[in-house]
C-alpha cells in the first residue's frame, strides 16, 4: 500500500503510530492508544520497551484489547476500495486471554486433567515472547514451582516415571517454566518459596531423572543465581556441586554443559563455594573437560574460568597439582583456544606459582613445557596483564628454572 496516496485517502486513524502502515489487527494498549498488533507486540516483548511509544506511561498490564470496531471500519473500507488493489485482510483468530491461561493452570492441579493443561499451557508458552509475559503475569511461577515441588517430593514420582521413560506433571511444569524465560522478578520469586526450590531442583539434577529435566533444571538455575543475594549463594548444600559435577560428567547436551559452567562461575567467587565444589570432584571433571579436543571454545573458556576460581583454594590447587595432566593440559591450551582462555590458563598457574610452589612443583612446571609456555607469553603480542603474571612466575622462580639447559633467557 505504499504507492496509494496519490489514489485513496487513508484515514489517519487507520495507520499505526509506530509502523506508519494501515493496522490489519488493531489492539488497545491500557493507556487507551490503538496499534496494529504486531507492531505493538515487537515494541513490548522483542524491543522490551516497557512504556507507550505514544504517551510513555509506563505499561503496567501487557494484556491487549482487540479494537473490534476500528477493525471492521478497516475492513469495509479496503472493500470499498478493492478497485485500488487494495485486499481485505482476514478476521485475525482472537489471541489467548489471562483468563483463559488462569483455568488452564487451575486445571492442572487436578490429576485428571494436569497432563491435559500443561501441555495445552506449554504450547501458548511456546507460541511467542507475549505469552511468556502474559503467563508469567497471572502467577504461573507458583503454580509451576508447586507441581515440581510436589512430583519430587511425591515417593519420587518424578524420578521413577522419567526412568520408565514417561514425562510427569513435574517434567512438563519444569519444561514451562526454563521457556518461560522469566523476568528478574520471576527469578527471584523461585527464591523465596516455602518450599528451598534450589534444593529441590538438585534433586531433579540426579542420575536418577531424564536427561531434559536434568538439563532444564541446571539451565533455569544457572538463571536464577545470575540474580541470587549473596546469602543465597553462600548456603549451597555440597550435594548441589555434586550434582553439578555429575551433569559436567555425564555430558547431557552442550546447553546442560556450558549453563553448569556458568553457574560455577557464578557461585565460586565465594571461599566456602570453591572448597565444596573441589570436594565435589570438579577439577578432575574441568581437566577432562580441557583434554578433550572435540571440546567447544567458548566450554574451553568457561572451564579455564571455574578452574582459575577454585585454583584459588588450597584444595583445589591441590587437586590440580595430583592430578597427572593437569599443569601440562593447562599450560598447552594458551595460545590454542582463544586470548580469553590464554589469560585464565595464566591465572591458574600464577595461583600454583605463587602459592604452592614447592620444589616438586617448580620441577614439574619445568618438565611438562610450563616454563618453555610462559617464556613465548613474554615474546608474542598479547595482553599486558597476561605478560605481567608470565613474568612474575618466571622471576620467582628464576633460581631454579636458570640452571636448565633447556632454558636459554633473561628472566630479568
Amino acid at each position: 500500500m505504499d504507492n496509494l496516496e496519490a489514489e485513496v485517502e487513508v484515514p489517519r486513524f487507520f495507520v499505526c503510530p509506530i509502523s506508519l502502515e494501515i493496522m490489519k489487527d488493531p489492539v488497545t494498549l491500557s493507556t487507551g492508544i490503538t496499534y496494529d498488533r504486531d507492531s505493538i507486540e515487537k515494541w513490548l516483548f522483542t524491543q522490551k520497551k516497557n512504556f507507550c511509544p505514544v504517551t510513555k506511561q509506563v505499561v503496567l498490564d501487557i494484556e491487549l484489547t482487540p479494537n473490534h470496531t476500528l477493525r471492521r471500519l478497516i475492513q469495509s473500507w479496503c472493500t470499498l476500495n478493492a478497485s485500488y488493489g487494495i485486499e481485505r485482510f482476514p478476521t485475525p483468530r482472537l489471541p489467548i486471554s489471562k483468563t483463559e491461561i488462569i483455568k488452564l493452570l487451575q486445571d492442572s492441579n487436578s490429576p485428571q486433567q494436569q497432563m491435559m493443561s500443561l501441555k495445552r499451557l506449554k504450547s501458548i508458552v511456546l507460541e511467542n515472547e507475549k505469552n511468556k509475559r502474559l503467563v508469567e503475569s497471572v502467577g504461573a511461577v507458583g503454580y509451576l514451582s508447586n507441581i515440581i515441588n510436589n512430583g519430587i517430593n511425591d515417593n519420587n514420582m518424578m524420578t521413577s516415571s522419567s526412568v520408565a521413560g514417561e514425562l510427569t506433571g513435574a517434567d512438563e511444569a519444569l519444561s514451562i517454566l526454563y521457556h518461560l524465560k522469566l523476568s528478574q522478578m520471576g527469578l527471584k520469586s523461585l527464591f523465596g518459596k516455602t518450599v528451598n526450590f534450589v534444593e529441590t531442583l538438585t534433586r531433579v539434577m540426579s542420575r536418577a531423572a531424564g536427561y531434559e529435566s536434568r538439563a532444564y533444571a541446571v539451565m533455569l538455575l544457572k538463571s536464577m543465581f545470575e540474580v541470587a543475594e549473596p546469602m543465597q549463594v553462600t548456603s549451597l548444600n555440597p550435594n548441589f556441586f555434586m550434582q553439578l559435577v555429575q551433569i559436567l560428567n555425564d555430558q547431557i547436551s552442550p546447553k546442560a554443559t556450558k549453563a553448569t559452567l556458568k553457574l560455577l562461575i557464578n557461585v565460586c567467587p565465594w571461599g566456602r563455594n570453591r572448597i565444596k565444589a573441589v570436594e565435589a570432584g570438579a577439577v578432575a571433571v574441568l581437566i577432562d573437560t580441557l583434554l578433550d579436543s572435540c571440546t567447544e571454545k567458548r566450554t574451553l573458556e568457561m572451564a579455564l574460568t571455574v578452574l582459575g576460581q577454585v585454583c584459588q583454594s588450597a584444595e583445589g590447587r591441590s587437586e590440580l597439582l595430583t592430578h597427572a595432566g593437569g599443569l601440562a593440559v593447562v599450560s598447552k591450551r594458551i595460545f590454542r583456544v582463544s586470548s580469553l582462555a590464554s589469560e585464565k590458563a595464566v591465572r591458574v598457574l600464577y595461583s600454583v606459582a605463587v602459592f604452592s610452589g614447592s620444589a616438586r612443583v617448580v620441577q614439574e612446571m619445568l618438565e611438562v613445557g610450563v616454563v618453555e609456555k610462559l617464556l613465548l607469553v613474554l615474546q608474542v603480542d598479547c595482553g599486558c596483564k597476561m605478560k605481567e603474571k608470565a613474568r612474575e612466575i618466571l622471576k620467582m622462580h628464576a633460581r631454579v628454572w636458570k640452571k636448565s639447559p633447556c632454558i636459554k633467557y633473561n628472566f630479568v
